[in-house]
Order: structure tokens, then C-alpha cells, then sequence
């Protein structure tokens, strides 16, 4: 297994959108594998393959707090949604920003598991807004989006400026040529 980067907003390769798999396979499932080590490292609860830029229907999620009940979502599709649910979100590559976004509350969703299989699920309040989050990730969409304008272009100038002072070579630092 290994620890795949995350994007960072405003990173552009975060609005790609996601193909569907075309069969769950060996490399699938690595895909699987690496990113909930990465989504468990970060730490988070959930990661989409966009994420790490990888352009597949793909996404990881687990709520527990022993971080033992990985849920794997290959070509998700959400076929029903109901209510309203409040809540505030953050994100693996929006690091540091949490926003009040409204979704969803319940959702009743089908899927392909780790093992290929199809399944059907329903899920409410958390992991509603958490599949939602994800799945909006494979169509290119951020939870920023949901924000104003004004508010997406503070969150904007404020990663592009933490990732502009990690880049820059310490002061004082020799850089080898």
C-alpha cells in the first residue's frame, strides 16, 4: 500500500470528472487499498480518487472511530434523496476551511463494493452528507462551491497562499543544483 497525494484546492485537476470503472479489478482495488491508507493518514473520513488524481468512479469512506469499517463506493449512484441536513463540512483538499453546507439528509444509493459486487444501501445525517461530498468530488465539485462567491475566493487566496510558503526553500536553506 502506499500514501497518494492529495490535491489542493484550487488545484484545476480537482473539477475533472470521474469515468465509471469498468470492471473491479486487482488494480481496483490497489486503487482501494492506497487510498484508505491515504484517507486514514490524513486523517479524514472520506477521499474520492479525484482527490488523488485519479479519474475513476471510485470513493473511500469510514466513520468509525477505530477506522476498521472502510466503505468502498465503486460507480455510486444516488437514486433517491430526501430531507435536509445542516452541517458542517471540511475536506482533505480544502485543508483548514469548515463550512456550513445544506444536503441531502437521507439518500438511498447503488453501488459496486470492493469485491465487485453490486449493492444497494441507504444512509442517513453523516454518511448521507458524507457519500454526497464524495460523490460530488467524482463530477468535479467542491463543497466551496456551495459557499458565496466572496466566501470561495477568501478559501482561494488563502490555500494559494499557504501553498505558495510551502513551497518557497527555507531562508537561509542551500539548494543543491
Amino acid at each position: 500500500m502506499a500514501i497518494l497525494d492529495i490535491l489542493r484546492f484550487p488545484d484545476p485537476r480537482l473539477r475533472n470528472k470521474a469515468k465509471p470503472v469498468a470492471q473491479v479489478d486487482d488494480a481496483v482495488r490497489r486503487l482501494i487499498d492506497d487510498m484508505l491508507e491515504t484517507m486514514y493518514e490524513a486523517p479524514g473520513i472520506g477521499l474520492a480518487a479525484t482527490q488523488v488524481n485519479v479519474a475513476k468512479r471510485v470513493v473511500v469512506i469510514d466513520l468509525s472511530e477505530e477506522k476498521n469499517q472502510p466503505l468502498c463506493l465503486v460507480n455510486a449512484q444516488i437514486l433517491e434523496m430526501d430531507g435536509v441536513e445542516q452541517m458542517e463540512e471540511g475536506c482533505l483538499s480544502v485543508p483548514g476551511v469548515y463550512e456550513t453546507v445544506i444536503r441531502a439528509q437521507h439518500i438511498r444509493l447503488k453501488a459496486l463494493g470492493r469485491d465487485g459486487i453490486p449493492f444497494e444501501m441507504e444512509a442517513d445525517d453523516l454518511l448521507a452528507v458524507c457519500i454526497q461530498h464524495e460523490l460530488d468530488h467524482l463530477e468535479g465539485k467542491l463543497f466551496v462551491d456551495y459557499l458565496s462567491s466572496l466566501k470561495r475566493q477568501r478559501i482561494r487566496k488563502k490555500l494559494e497562499k499557504e501553498n505558495r510558503q510551502q513551497e518557497a526553500p527555507e531562508a537561509g536553506a542551500h539548494q543543491v543544483i
